[in-house]
């Protein structure tokens, strides 16, 4: 069943099937822009994914409006400053996503529109992403005398002068150009073809033994962080639960017994 994280509002719808999550921004009226209630549901999902230990994987997407994810709601960002003095960024649980790049299972992005700054900022945090043909994408902070902080894992996702591109001119680029650089895994020409194609990587995920596959999103996300050798390193112990479990033997006992594998996550 499909319900709403922020009743109030219902930014952000939550659905789990099959042991695939479905976290879907819905504002569409709003471009899916990032109002408190779509911030602080968004950190409720991820808290909920963990929670479950039958979610395998879980997809991000928004409602269909051209764009995935326009950012900050800029219009609410200027009402609660002038009715509370402050910046929105204190109504927020998790301003920069941070606690998005802790989700233990796999992301995989199904982008059915552009992506603009913390838009793109999620696309980052996801660990596939799959776009709409002829959409865009930027980094438009500088536009609005923000800022992009959250940006400096491109760096080990895309060239610097890319980035550099990005960040200091605030222009929007064509989406195509980062399926060439290897950012986007893949693109479709229509948002249920999106949605399609991130389904099947979802049932493929899902059907993988799971603390191989939250082991391998692990150790390369903490490769990227320390750099190869200590990344290799700390690779074998990241690994160690999924060699020691009983999943382990399991796979070797289904490949001899020509049968589909039943993992149990331990």
């Amino acid at each position: 069943m499909t319900e709403s994280i922020q009743a109030e509002e219902e930014a952000v719808l939550f659905a789990v099937k099959d042991g695939i999550a479905t976290v879907t921004l819905n504002r569409p009226k709003q471009r899916n822009a990032l109002s408190i209630a779509a911030m602080n549901g968004l950190y409720q999902a991820w808290e909920r994914i963990d929670a479950d230990k039958d979610i395998r994987v879980a997809i991000l997407t928004s409602s269909d409006c051209g764009t995935f994810c326009a950012g900050m709601d800029l219009k609410e960002t200027s009402r609660v400053k002038q009715e509370t003095g402050k910046d929105i960024l204190t109504f927020f649980k998790d301003p920069f996503h941070f606690r998005m790049r802790r989700v233990r299972v796999p992301i995989i992005a199904a982008m059915t529109g552009h992506l603009i700054a913390g838009g793109m900022l999620m696309s980052l945090n996801c660990d596939l992403r799959v776009g709409l043909s002829g959409t865009k994408i930027g980094i438009t902070e500088s536009k609005i005398g923000r800022g992009s902080p959250w940006g400096m894992p491109l760096l080990w996702m895309l060239p610097q002068p890319v980035v550099m591109e990005m960040v200091l001119t605030a222009e929007l680029m064509e989406i195509e150009r980062f399926r060439q650089l290897g950012f986007i895994n893949y693109l479709e020409e229509t948002p249920d073809a999106v949605r399609d194609r991130a389904m099947k990587l979802a049932v493929a995920i899902r059907d993988n033994a799971p603390l191989s596959v939250q082991a391998g999103k692990r150790a390369l996300l903490t490769a990227m962080s320390v750099g190869c050798d200590t990344g290799l390193e700390m690779a074998w112990h990241i690994y160690r639960d999924a060699y020691e479990s009983d999943d382990a033997q399991e796979g070797a006992r289904a490949f001899a017994e020509k049968r589909a594998p039943i993992w149990r996550g331990v």
